[in-house]
């Protein structure tokens, strides 16, 4: 393990219901992140993989325990700007054009927009020559790197991915998980990154990290074998498949039949 980034310390977390009850969604969450690493957050739906990520981007604060980013507090690094989150709704605004969408951030830390900066990222994300066009001429996946083009644009020391693919059809989303290794490899930037899928998890993610059905728990911790950067044909080799059997029966629920 090298340095490091992320660090959930026997983290918990709960939420309080409208009839008064508590609803514990994570529970003793111990979590280390290297600097420069893919981390994959995999579990089933309810298990609080989301609330991971939301406590890592300061969204939220834990009921227990602690969450640190090289060493500060998540807020910190929230309040300066060092934290790049992409949602699964792009969230672009739709009365910008691409460049502006992609400028947004510099606005909003009041800084002086990097011209440069946000050119050099719009081609970084392959969508040189649509900086004028607004997101309803865009499709999807040409969003979604406008959305990750704008998470990067003030050289976050994190990027936090929660299911930035999870609304594309098939054959979109594997592009994009093309283009996603190819703009990380540029960047390598401590990278969390949501999913239901296990096939992408296991393309793009140095470690897999299963989480249990709620409250949520690690149940595993997968480093993956597969040397960079990962062609496609890398989906056909037998341990590929052999971790997409191990990371799916992980993923069954307690006392499911084998």
């Amino acid at each position: 393990m090298t340095e490091t980034a992320i660090h959930l310390d026997r983290v918990g977390k709960s939420f309080a219901l409208d009839n008064g009850k508590q609803l514990t969604a994570l529970s003793e969450i111990d979590l280390r992140i290297g600097k420069g690493e893919f981390v994959a957050l995999l579990g089933p739906s309810g298990c609080g993989k989301s609330t991971v990520l939301r406590l890592a981007a300061a969204l939220e604060t834990p009921s227990a325990g602690r969450v640190t980013i090289d060493g500060k507090e998540p807020q910190a690094l929230s309040r300066a700007h060092r934290l790049g989150v992409a949602f699964q709704d792009h969230a672009l605004l739709p009365w910008l054009d691409i460049f502006a969408n992609v400028a947004l951030p510099f606005q909003v830390a009041g800084r002086k927009v990097d011209d440069a900066r946000v050119k050099e990222l719009i081609g970084l994300v392959g969508l040189a020559g649509f900086e004028k066009a607004r997101p309803r001429q865009l499709s999807g996946g040409m969003r979604q790197r406008a959305s990750i083009a704008r998470a990067l644009a003030l050289q976050p020391d994190v990027l936090l991915l929660d299911e930035p693919f999870g609304a594309l059809d098939a054959v979109t989303r594997r592009h994009m998980n093309l283009e996603l290794q190819r703009i990380w490899s540029a960047q390598r930037i401590t990278t969390l990154l949501v999913t239901h899928s296990v096939d992408e998890a296991l393309f793009l993610a140095d470690r897999v990290i299963v989480m249990s059905g709620r409250p949520g728990r690690i149940i595993r911790d997968i480093s993956i074998p597969f040397e960079r950067p990962r062609h496609p044909s890398v989906m056909r080799d037998k341990r590929f498949h052999e971790l997409v059997d191990e990371l799916t029966l992980a993923l069954e629920p307690e006392g499911a039949a084998p």
